[in-house]
């Protein structure tokens, strides 16, 4: 007879085909059904946190559900940090944990709801009687909401036998916002007569852009008003039409694109919150830029818009061509006009930095960009290098660059980042970026991206002996400086012991390994970690606006 834990892996794995995570008694038998009973895959993380951080990786890159999974008390307080970062980024997954038995907590025992609650993740507990359609209702909330859930097995509970497992309903999930009402049509009205009148239009697109599915009307919308076209970081790829795109706006942005965006009149950003990042902290559009916010918040999400649209990007973007073919608009030709190639380049560096005869991390990111396989979906840890990858590798599409932990100022979720890319994108070069400080804070899943990736993994450690971030801000401050400092650690060793090759960079030509690395056949190759020796004299351009607002 089927158990309560089997009830509950049979019907999650009718809307999930990959689990990620640690077993342990709180989810075992949940483990054992999963096994059995389903064609659901399941890889094993080494940390309870990864297995949430590769679920969250997973969605980013595939925009299918996953589930992490870890056992009730020390193993669910592992997963907090992962919990908090996919709450801050609305990242949708399920997290199947065991919990206290209904009895009454052990004296091991923790508030678990209370702890989910408190990083932003709702609770859903099963029962003998109710656990799949629990399930379904922890799913539904999870994909509505764009959160994750915690769905939880009390201990005593788990193996209880509950009869057959019944059929339940679908998740019942909300259509795209459509903006409705007079107000709103006023709204977009006057937004197509500001573009339609613009010299100088430029669109901005975030990643909810992405998830709305927007690129192709944004396409239409930017031919039709001859806007110059430029992404947040998680947007980078969403506007089909490249050669008028700046790139990354905000502090990962070209010096000369980010002065171009300066002179726009009218400016129109699509599912993008305009954080502080992407504002470059108020300094993105100059006085007088009439911005305006296409977006499903209730309201704008930045002082600086004067105008705001609440509704699905890609239902606005068609309505705004709509009423500028009915106003018989014609372009602005702006975009024409100008050679936009050299205002997206970047600072190739000085190759090796005089002052300590390290590498200069811009040189290395540059070539690395030559080097890496075109087909290449990016996953970053967070850290002072955060830059590198997002102002030199471009990549296809949103969903093939990811920074998992950057939404709630994390590090060290960049290594369990790779099985849940790698599983979402099984085709693709899996290429993950990383610090030192995040780096080491991640090993135990060193062994986990290895065994995942493959042939198809690439790390690139970027190892300049200290928290860069907090040297750079703080160590300017005249704070001493040893405990922003770290021994330097041969990643490259690391590597080899859990099975990849491991390449010491003290030099860009020893980055010509990659270069043979990638004509080799993937069957035949192994997971590549370079073991980039960089300097900590450089400042990424974001770091000096951080530098900037807080001195």
């Amino acid at each position: 007879m089927p158990t309560v834990s089997a009830h509950v892996a049979r019907t999650l794995a009718a809307h999930v085909d990959h689990v990620f995570g640690v077993m342990g008694n709180g989810n075992a038998w949940f483990l054992d059904a999963l096994e059995r009973e389903t064609d659901a895959a399941f890889t094993p993380v080494r940390h309870e946190v990864g297995g949430v951080v590769a679920a969250d990786a997973h969605f980013r890159a595939s925009n299918r559900l996953a589930a992490a999974t870890a056992t009730y008390g020390a193993g669910f307080t592992n997963t907090l940090t992962a919990l908090a970062e996919a709450v801050q980024a609305h990242v949708p997954l399920v997290l199947v944990v065991g919990d206290e038995p209904t009895s009454g907590p052990r004296p091991w025992g923790v508030d678990q709801i209370a702890l989910a609650s408190g990083v932003g993740a709702r609770t859903y507990t099963v029962g003998r009687a109710d656990a799949a359609a629990t399930t379904v209702i922890a799913i539904e909330h999870a994909l509505a909401y764009r959160v994750p859930t915690v769905l939880a097995i009390p201990y005593d509970v788990a193996a209880l036998e509950a009869g057959p497992v019944p059929e339940t309903a679908a998740p019942t999930l909300p259509g795209p916002l459509a903006p409705r009402g007079e107000f709103a049509a006023g709204a977009i009205a006057s937004l197509a007569r500001a573009l339609a009148g613009a010299s100088r239009p430029v669109l901005i697109a975030g990643r909810g852009a992405w998830l709305a599915g927007a690129g192709e009307a944004l396409g239409e919308l930017a031919a039709a008003t001859g806007a110059v076209t430029a992404s947040t970081a998680l947007g980078r790829g969403v506007f089909p039409d490249a050669r008028y795109d700046l790139g990354v706006t905000g502090g990962f942005g070209a010096e000369g694109a980010m002065e171009l965006i300066r002179e726009a009149d009218v400016a129109v950003v699509f599912g993008a919150s305009l954080n502080q990042f992407t504002m470059r902290f108020g300094d993105l559009f100059a006085p007088g830029t009439h911005v305006a916010q296409v977006d499903v918040a209730p309201a704008a999400t930045h002082p600086h818009v004067g105008a705001y649209v609440r509704g699905d990007a890609a239902l606005v973007a068609r309505a705004l061509v709509e009423e500028l073919g009915a106003l018989g608009a014609e372009t602005s030709g702006w975009r024409e006009s100008i050679d936009l190639a050299p205002l997206r380049a970047h600072d190739p560096g000085v190759g090796i930095v005089p002052e300590d005869g390290r590498l200069d991390p811009r040189s290395v990111a540059a070539r690395l960009a030559e080097l890496l396989p075109e087909d290449r979906v990016v996953v970053s840890d967070g850290g002072h290098f955060i830059g590198w990858a997002n102002m030199y590798w471009p990549v296809a599409s949103p969903d093939r660059m990811m920074m998992i932990g950057t939404a709630f100022q994390s590090i060290g979720l960049g290594f369990p980042s790779v099985p849940g890319a790698a599983t979402a994108k099984p085709d693709a070069a899996i290429v993950l970026t990383t610090g030192d400080g995040g780096g080491l804070m991640a090993i135990a899943d060193l062994e986990t991206a290895v065994r995942t990736a493959g042939g198809r993994g690439i790390a690139v450690v970027w190892n300049d002996t200290a928290y860069g971030a907090e040297v750079h801000l703080y160590g300017r401050k005249g704070l001493a400086e040893p405990p922003m400092r770290i021994p330097e650690v041969d990643f490259a060793g690391l590597a080899t012991a859990v099975g990849a090759e491991g390449v010491v960079v003290r030099e860009l030509a020893d980055l010509d390994r990659l270069e043979a690395w990638a004509a080799e056949p993937v069957a035949e190759r192994r997971f590549l970690l370079l073991d980039c020796r960089v300097s900590d004299r450089i400042v990424a351009p974001y770091q000096h606006e951080i530098i900037r607002v807080n001195s």
